[in-house]
């Protein structure tokens, strides 16, 4: 298996402990995915062609660049499809995940190398690992010989300081439709790799059936763990940075990903889509500033392209990081309501600044102002592209299919006169609506209310067929089948098994106890004091959840009280809940205080104190009364949502984190999803076909 090395884990290691107010360093991990895949690479002498899974270019863009790959040898790169490859070095390396179908085109491809007398070298790199399955397939296609197989074990991948992600795109379709447990097991591989740069996890709390098994994984590798374990790790104690392990599947919330993100970043992935952090945009909106002349420059933005024409220009892909757009980091978890206001005032302090020029009359004036400009002008720049980006994006929410969604979603949400929500999801079936946006809808009306009229529901599956085609049925039984469940009738039909009648979903009573619907929100551009603010006055479950474990007043009450309000900005507090105080974060002490709530939730719930490992004693980490000891530095919260997460459960969980004095939170996961991606994965659109360019 390729890994770093010793050396490359001990300069990890020291590095991932510097500074224990900061987040964690997940650069490291960047670090640790290139060293694997140039070890990879080393592997095979000489000059070699590589021939790329079309799915991986995304994520190996984010980790590194064609750049590096030619330093160690490639010479050309190919898409892995299937017909012949005219490869001219004599070494030939796949590089793709263990899947059939590229599998059996690489078969294919060394066969008929074979028949036209090509000599070359195979190697085949599979991620993250190796499997039985392929090697079996190699051989009954008679090419198992001629193949070396290794692996390049590529597992987290940093989106942003606080976000990793394993970037694999159908974790969510392969664990709960296709019965595939495989990512649970690289998921458990990914996360001791943190364990081995920051020591155990002291406790693992979980919701959900498949969060309970990637806990337990997790939990019996630490108790095979050797007591001698090697100086370049650190899984022989607990850890000093992590204070805890948060895992939720994506079964126990599928509301969240189901409605329409509001975040500006969200919404963005909703109307434009977000791949492995790459977004297309039209080349006016990227393409560099000219410098700005003496005369123009008290100007503060060149005028972007009005957003009809926009649209119609030739794309782009553009990375979207807050590593080097700083406006990005500004807006990406504003409710986009806000964004409009916020971009306006960085044009009036960019307006300022440029003013000065005309100011300056000294030589270190100007000396001042000529160390400034280069942040001015990629300030300048990052302006134009997401003042042009969301005028690209006011149209799309203006639409009578937009708007017509959101106020279903939120009546649904509300349970405000439910018959009249069906009859509208079907006016806009007939209407010829998105069949994502009907199929999300349906799902949601589906999860809180418990299961649609049976009639109703046939009649509606019948709908959607005859509009948009019946190569769509096998997508609806999949919604319908177990463990997903995420399509049923009410009631539930008398030969179906116990096991879905388990799934149904307690949104009603939920709705109460974990404060879900805010019914009366205060303006949200002006004081925005709970995570609702991400939905326009919904609080998603997922990180309610969280707050159960990690902020428990958040969960009963705003942490930003009427008391609060009026202390920090006077009797109508129209401050930020920003001005509020913040408030030290409490020891973790798994669900303490929501047990009932937590167990009414479909799915195992755990919460795991782990044990030493080899530890005669079978003793906790450190022991149990320690844990509910205040820590005197800041620690991190680890949160992983096996099945993926979107931009707006990120945005939320930031805004608890701002709360807190002492507990920064890691967000982890299998991929960024929206409904849309989640619709399209299961129905097996796009999902292997697109060529992300991130290379």
């Amino acid at each position: 298996m390729a890994a770093a090395s010793s050396s490359q884990s001990e300069a990890a290691v020291s590095k991932a402990g510097q500074g224990n107010d900061e987040l964690l360093d997940v650069s490291v991990l960047k670090e640790l995915a290139r060293k694997a895949l140039v070890d990879a690479l080393n592997s095979v002498n000489g000059a070699k062609t590589l021939v790329l899974d079309p799915t991986l270019a995304g994520p190996l863009g984010l980790v590194t660049e064609v750049a590096l790959l030619k330093h160690h040898g490639v010479d050309k790169m190919f898409w892995l499809e299937s017909g012949p490859l005219s490869a001219m070095s004599t070494n030939v390396v796949y590089l793709c995940r263990p899947l059939i179908k590229w599998i059996k085109i690489i078969a294919d491809q060394i066969k008929r190398h074979a028949r036209e007398s090509q000599k070359h070298t195979y190697t085949l790199l599979l991620v993250p690992r190796t499997s039985t399955l392929v090697t079996r397939i190699l051989e009954e296609k008679g090419v198992l010989g001629d193949v070396t197989m290794s692996s390049y074990n590529l597992q987290f991948i940093p989106l942003a300081e606080d976000v990793i992600s394993l970037e694999n795109d159908n974790a969510f379709k392969e664990i709960w439709v296709d019965g595939d447990e495989t990512v649970i097991y690289d998921a458990m591989q990914a996360l001791v790799t943190i364990e081995k740069l920051h020591g155990l996890f002291p406790r693992i709390v979980g919701k959900g059936d498949y969060a309970a098994r990637l806990a337990h994984l997790l939990s019996r590798n630490a108790h095979q763990t050797p007591s001698g374990t090697p100086s370049d790790n650190l899984l022989g104690a607990p850890s000093e940075t992590i204070d805890s392990l948060i895992i939720l599947d994506r079964r126990v919330d599928m509301i969240s990903p189901l409605l329409t993100q509001l975040t500006y970043e969200g919404l963005v992935d909703e109307l434009v889509g977000i791949k492995n952090s790459h977004v297309e945009l039209p080349v006016s909106l990227i393409s560099p500033l000219s410098q700005p002349t003496q005369g123009e420059a008290s100007t503060s933005s060149a005028p972007t392209p009005p957003a009809a024409s926009i649209t119609k220009e030739k794309k782009r892909k553009h990375h979207l990081t807050a590593a080097t757009d700083l406006l990005l980091s500004e807006l990406q978890d504003l409710n986009f309501s806000s964004v409009g206001k916020k971009l306006n005032q960085v044009a009036r302090r960019l307006d300022e600044d440029y003013k000065l020029i005309k100011q300056a009359d000294t030589a270190a004036q100007l000396r001042g102002f000529v160390g400034r400009l280069g942040g001015l002008q990629s300030e300048h720049q990052s302006l134009r592209l997401h003042t042009g980006l969301s005028e690209m994006l006011v149209p799309m929410t203006r639409t009578e299919e937009f708007n017509r969604s959101l106020e279903i979603q939120q009546n649904l949400l509300a349970l405000y006169d439910t018959s009249t929500q069906i009859a509208a999801i079907e006016d806009m079936i007939a209407q010829g609506a998105d069949m994502r946006t009907v199929l999300r809808l349906l799902c949601l009306a589906s999860i809180v209310l418990g299961g649609i009229k049976a009639k109703s529901l046939e009649n509606i599956k019948r709908e959607i067929l005859q509009t948009y085609g019946y190569n769509y049925l096998p997508l609806l039984l999949s919604l319908a089948a177990p463990p997903l469940a995420a399509l049923l009738p009410n009631p539930l039909p008398p030969n179906a098994p116990p096991t879905v009648a388990d799934t149904k979903f307690p949104y009603g009573s939920l709705r109460k106890s974990l404060r879900l619907l805010i019914e009366d929100p205060d303006p949200l551009e002006e004081l925005k004091n709970d995570i609702s603010y991400v939905y326009s006055g919904f609080a998603p479950i997922s990180i309610r959840l969280v707050q159960c474990v990690a902020q428990k007043g958040g969960v009963l009450s705003n942490p930003a009280t009427d008391k609060d309000k009026k202390a920090a900005g006077g009797e109508d507090g129209s401050r930020r809940a920003s001005s509020a105080p913040i408030v030290q974060a409490h020891p973790i002490l798994g669900w303490k205080g929501f047990e009932d709530v937590v167990a009414s939730i479909p799915g195992e719930t755990v919460d795991i104190v782990q044990k030493l490992p080899g530890g005669a004693d079978g003793s906790a980490l450190p022991p149990v009364s320690t844990l509910m000891l205040p820590r005197e530095h800041a620690t991190t919260t680890v949160v992983f949502f096996l099945g993926g997460v979107t931009y707006t459960e990120i945005a939320a969980l930031r805004w608890v984190a701002r709360q807190n004095k002492g507990r920064k939170f890691l967000i982890a996961t299998t991929g960024i999803i929206s409904g849309n991606s989640m619709i399209d994965s299961i129905a097996g659109i796009g999902s292997t076909t697109t060529k992300e360019a991130g290379l």
